[in-house]
This record gives structure tokens, C-alpha cells and sequence, in this order.
């Protein structure tokens, strides 16, 4: 199993997952071609990728979506209220529609989707099964709610939002309505509360957490990576390895 932010950010977004049968993107948010070169950077090559899961429909996870899937004839995963919300897909090989909150099989993949408290038509957050375990996929989410807590438990990896730090974005250029929307219960997760989600998270087999979604005017690294060290020095069951995703570049792919 290989997992790897491919990018990471406020200006697109897009995860790459590697399983014994399967090649997965979890969203599309660069141009294809940009998607494409960062593949190509991780030694992936775009003809191999067998589909895409989408979490919600704004751009910075759809936005290369439509013509990534047409170049490589990929077979698309999504809920019907995102593919109604999407401007305009076009023509793809395959669509596949689940209602959100059931589970779906693409391949030698066990998909579970949970719902989202984000401000999208029907936002969704991804635990992928695979044979050598579990990977949570949980960006833009609003609120870390009592069901998403539940089944995020028993990830070998998480990809936990970690948005903004709260002084950063009260202080921040941002004009008050968008801080609202970024602090609401529609919004995004600060560094406190994913470290908050993470806490309730962590069990003996959790090997790594990226941090994710992480915006470039409202965060630092360092700051987000000071609230999780802080939830991890609290417990002594285990002690995963930590990446930060990047909106310039993919981070390190992590094999398990």
C-alpha cells in the first residue's frame, strides 16, 4: 500500500492510493496535466490510475477532473446530489453513483463513505479498505461530528484536516464573511480541532497522519504540527509518523 498527498492546499487538492490491484486519485483538484507531471514525480504514470473518487464538487478538488478522467479513461466515483452540483463534467468512461454514507467495492477496494458537515451539495469523507488495512481520508469537513469520530477509527494511515491556526486567521487579511465561513460549522478544521479529532483516533496500529488542506495566508506548519506533538505526548500508544501536505509539491509516499 502506497499513500501520498499529491497535492495539498487552499488552490487544489488530490490523493493518490496504491493497493495490491489498484491505482486511485481521491479528487482532482490541478489541471490534468499538472496532475499528470506530479504523478510522473512519484514514479506513477497516468495510463496506470484505474478511477477517481470525489469528494465534494468545488474546484480546488474538481477542477481537472473531467478532463483527467477523459485522458486515461478513468471510471469516476461520486454521489448524485456532486455530480448534479459539478458546473460540467463531460463525457467520462464510466460513473459511478453511491449514496452517501453506504459502502462500495472498485476493484480489491472496500470503499466506506461518511457525510460531511462542509458547505457542498453532499460532501463525503473516504475510509479505503484495502489488505493491508485501513486509510481515512477526511478534508473539509465543517465539524468533526460524532459519526465521522466513529468511523475513522482503526485507520493504519489518516488524512485529517488541519486548515487553519485560529489566531492566524482572526488576525489574517481575509474579509469577516469568509473568516465566518472558514470558522462555521460549514467550513474547514483548525489545527486544535484536528489534533481534537486525532486524539480520539489514535489506537496501536495508526502508523502515519498527514495534515491536510492546509491554507497558505491562515497556517504554518509548525503550528499545526505543535497542536498534534501536544496530543501525541498525552498517550502512549503509539507514536505516528507525521507528514505535512503541500500545495507546491507531493509529499513523501508512505508504503505500508
Amino acid at each position: 500500500m502506497r499513500v501520498c498527498l499529491i497535492a495539498s492546499g487552499s488552490k487544489g487538492n488530490a490523493v493518490y492510493l496504491q493497493s495490491g490491484e489498484s491505482r486511485i486519485l481521491v479528487d482532482a483538484g490541478f489541471a490534468a496535466r499538472e496532475l499528470s507531471r506530479r504523478l510522473e514525480l512519484i514514479g506513477v504514470e497516468g495510463p496506470s490510475l484505474d478511477a477517481v473518487f470525489v469528494s465534494h464538487e468545488h474546484g480546488d478538488h474538481c477542477r481537472g477532473l473531467g478532463p483527467l478522467a477523459r485522458r486515461y479513461q478513468l471510471p469516476v466515483y461520486m454521489n448524485p446530489e456532486t455530480f448534479q452540483a459539478l458546473p460540467s463534467l463531460g463525457r467520462v468512461a464510466a460513473l459511478h453513483h453511491f449514496d452517501t454514507g453506504s459502502a462500495f467495492t472498485c476493484r480489491d477496494l472496500h470503499v466506506e463513505t461518511i457525510p460531511l458537515t462542509h458547505d457542498a451539495a453532499r460532501p463525503v469523507a473516504y475510509v479505503v479498505e484495502t489488505h493491508e488495512g485501513r486509510i481515512g481520508i477526511a478534508t473539509d469537513l465543517g465539524i468533526a461530528t460524532r459519526l465521522v469520530r466513529e468511523r475513522l477509527k482503526g485507520c493504519r494511515v489518516l488524512i485529517l484536516e488541519a486548515n487553519h491556526d485560529e489566531t492566524m486567521l482572526r488576525d489574517g487579511p481575509y474579509p469577516w464573511p469568509l473568516k465566518h465561513r472558514i470558522r462555521g460549522n460549514h467550513g474547514h478544521l483548525s489545527n486544535g480541532d484536528c489534533a481534537d479529532l486525532l486524539g480520539d483516533l489514535l489506537w496501536d496500529g495508526l502508523e502515519t497522519v498527514f495534515l491536510a488542506h492546509m491554507s497558505e495566508t491562515n497556517n504554518r506548519a509548525e503550528l499545526a504540527l505543535e497542536c498534534v506533538q501536544r496530543v501525541l505526548e498525552k498517550q502512549n500508544l503509539c507514536r505516528p509518523q507525521i507528514v505535512v501536505g503541500r500545495q507546491s509539491e507531493p509529499s513523501i509516499c508512505v508504503s505500508l
